[in-house]
């Protein structure tokens, strides 16, 4: 079996290692082959690339696109896109220019609450001016005092009800899977697990989804509970959509590590299993 992770964020969005260190974390771990798919952003792919060729690892190209849909954030994975390409370069310039105007508002709506200076303070923990959410503002929170760690920050602040979540429409499902589309690269919806869809608006998403030309979906997730991977490749099989893997990391000590999930239930359609990058590993494998 090779080891696969299909779902990682460098600095260029809300982790917090350089794009090389994130593939040198990979290697170290014993990964095969990396997507590098931070939010709303490819400026890190270039220097990963690098990175992985020098150390015989394979980089796929990859983002994370935030989209609108149901009345909730649903996130949506490129994978093997064209960082380069006009259409998905200009979708992914407007998602950013309103995560700055989402990120003024978030600011204003903490300091209603008696927390001031979070703007300054988030972007202190930001690499990419461009890009600031909401778990750099949760660390800013953390480093002041506010919260102990990231996960009562989430439930204290920054979420649906609480202090510093504000509603933001971004871009459509149509969008997001098209400008992936358009770049050459297959569309996954990310952690399914992780959105508050009963199990009705769960299947209108994944209608939708394949109706616009999606792929696949997350099945093994590190945003997902173990008990949850049979339901997804459940879903996986019965959408007829393929089937992805990826630990979500962000950090060394936050949440999952890059390629330490466990592999894909044997029924699903990996939705790498004819990518002929990934031949060189198979025949080593295989030797």
């Amino acid at each position: 079996m090779l080891n696969i992770d299909l779902h990682c964020h460098s600095n260029v969005s809300d982790g917090v290692l350089s794009p090389a260190d994130v593939v040198a974390r990979a290697v170290a771990n014993g990964v095969d082959a990396l997507a590098l798919t931070d939010h709303d952003d490819v400026a890190g792919i270039a220097s990963a690339r690098a990175a992985a060729d020098a150390a015989g690892m394979t980089l796929i190209p990859g983002v994370e696109i935030s989209v609108s849909w149901g009345g909730q954030t649903v996130h949506i994975v490129g994978l093997r896109i064209d960082p380069a390409h006009p259409e998905l370069a200009a979708g992914l310039h407007g998602i950013r220019v309103g995560r700055i105007e989402r990120a003024q508002r978030m600011a204003a709506d903490l300091a209603r609450s008696g927390i001031h200076g979070a703007y300054d303070g988030a972007f202190g923990y930001t690499a990419n001016k461009e890009i600031v959410g909401r778990t750099h503002f949760a660390r800013w929170l953390v480093a002041q005092g506010h919260t102990p760690d990231l996960r009562t920050t989430f439930k204290r602040y920054l979420t649906p009800g609480n202090p510093g979540y504000v509603e933001h429409e971004w871009t459509s499902l149509e969008n997001a899977v098209g400008w992936i589309r358009a770049s050459g690269g297959m569309a996954v919806i990310a952690h399914p697990g992780r959105y508050a869809f009963n199990a009705r608006g769960l299947h209108l998403l994944l209608d939708a989804f394949r109706a616009l030309g999606g792929t696949g979906i997350e099945v093994i997730s590190g945003s997902h509970h173990p008990s949850e991977y049979g339901k997804f490749a459940d879903l996986a099989r019965a959408f007829g959509l393929k089937a992805s893997r990826g630990a979500d990391f962000h950090a060394p000590d936050e949440g999952s590590d890059i390629g330490c999930l466990p592999a894909l239930p044997h029924y699903c359609r990996p939705v790498w299993h004819d990518w002929p990058e990934l031949a060189i590993h198979l025949s080593s494998s295989m030797a």
